[in-house]
């Protein structure tokens, strides 16, 4: 079986692998994470923050081998299921891709091997190190050679590595510069304590945690966003999504980004059935188009029927996580009022057995409890439910 992993577990897949999680050699599973959060230790007693999880598909077989990929298709590792889940063995396959600053990645025995023993001052960064007085006066105290541990993990990393270079111009010639992917977690606690694993894998005998970069956001018509709607099909979706596309061509100011469902499917799409893991696929794929549209500050509009909340958010994740802002539109018209309109005689279709698995006959729509907007189109009529999406969009000032 192949899995990819997400991004966060990637990363921590590498850092595994490279015995930066040291003592931790393999993810977490059921039992080790039940003793995390019991004892604060793992199952055998070795402290470790309840933090590194793989996700897989349930139902896997103890014993199952699971080929971990990279998004391009690289084996980066294989794991061995075990009773409890993603806690077997791993074996290493490949070593993954690096982006920016590859030159800089080394393992920590690299490090540890050069710092021979040596007291080390590590310093990990999430952003720049604005005051050095610190950590000069540290070093100096302990007679210790700076190992800057740059947190070089998703957008900002290649950033954190610019800071990093640019603190060690002013520190001791034998500073040493590592970038690591290690992914932030919401914990700070967790997050700090990880860190402190980390700085210790590499050979540290103290640690400071740079201060977290302070991000003040852009305005809001400046940033990029996702309008995401959802809805039965012939619930008006598709309409509305049009009729906003068009007052925002009007309004002029922003670059937009049109992606129907139906129009999507003709070339994005096409080849994928309308079986559920194809369906999700092709949200995902809108979600990806729409994320990347969003992440240079562009606008998208998307308007498929996207009846899942886990591939919703999903979508929600990747927008998000590009720095872009999401709106998500449910047009809530019920199915009685989309069947008797049924333009395009689908339900028709569904009903007498020739669609199979057709959302809201014969597969689930599952309703969003996160919409931030919901609209009955049942007697409202396209200009009014254009306006009120239109009028969202002005009152949280993504237009003007």
């Amino acid at each position: 079986m192949e899995f990819t992993p997400d991004a966060r577990e990637l990363a921590d897949l590498e850092l595994l692998l490279s015995g930066a999680f040291a003592p931790l050699t393999g993810f977490l599973g059921h039992d080790d994470l039940h003793a995390v959060h019991e004892r604060g230790t793992l199952a055998d007693g070795t402290p470790w923050p309840a933090a590194v999880a793989l996700d897989l598909p349930e139902g896997l077989a103890a014993g199952t081998e699971v080929t971990l990929l990279d998004p391009e298709g690289l084996p980066l590792a294989v794991l061995t299921v075990s009773e409890q889940g993603a806690d077997g063995p791993l074996r290493a396959l490949n070593a993954p891709e690096h982006g920016p600053f590859a030159r800089l990645r080394r393992t920590p025995a690299e490090v540890r091997a050069e710092l021979g023993g040596r007291e080390t001052l590590a310093v990990t960064m999430r952003g720049p190190l604005d005051d050095l007085a610190e950590v000069v006066a540290t070093a100096k105290e302990l007679d210790a050679r700076v190992l800057l541990l740059p947190l070089s993990y998703g957008e900002a990393g290649p950033a954190v590595v610019r800071a990093a270079l640019k603190a060690k111009a002013k520190l001791p010639d034998d500073t040493l510069v590592v970038p690591v992917p290690l992914a932030p977690r919401e914990e700070i606690e967790i997050d700090l304590e990880l860190r402190e694993h980390v700085a210790a894998a590499y050979g540290a005998t103290e640690h400071l945690a740079g201060p977290e970069p302070v991000r003040i956001p852009g305005p809001p018509h400046r940033r990029g966003l996702v309008v995401f709607f959802t809805g039965l099909s012939g619930s008006g979706k598709s309409t509305i999504a049009r009729g906003l596309r068009d007052a925002l061509l009007e309004d002029g100011g922003r670059t937009i980004t049109y992606l129907d469902g139906d129009m999507v499917r003709q070339l994005l799409s096409k080849g994928l059935t309308f079986s559920k893991e194809d369906r999700d696929l092709n949200i995902r794929r809108i979600g990806f188009v729409a994320a990347e549209a969003a992440r240079h500050g562009g606008l998208a509009i998307c308007a498929p029927i996207a009846p899942y909340e886990h591939t919703r958010a999903e979508v929600r994740a990747m927008v998000e996580g590009v720095g872009a802002d999401f709106l998500l539109v449910h047009v809530a018209t019920p199915l009685a009022e989309c069947e008797r309109r049924d333009r395009k005689g689908l339900y028709a279709k569904a009903r007498a057995g020739l669609i199979p698995a057709f959302t809201g006959v014969t597969d689930p729509y599952e309703d969003p409890d996160d919409a931030d907007l919901v609209i009955d189109t049942t007697h409202v009529a396209v200009e009014s439910a254009v306006a009120r999406v239109h009028d969202a969009l002005r009152a949280g000032r993504w237009i003007r």
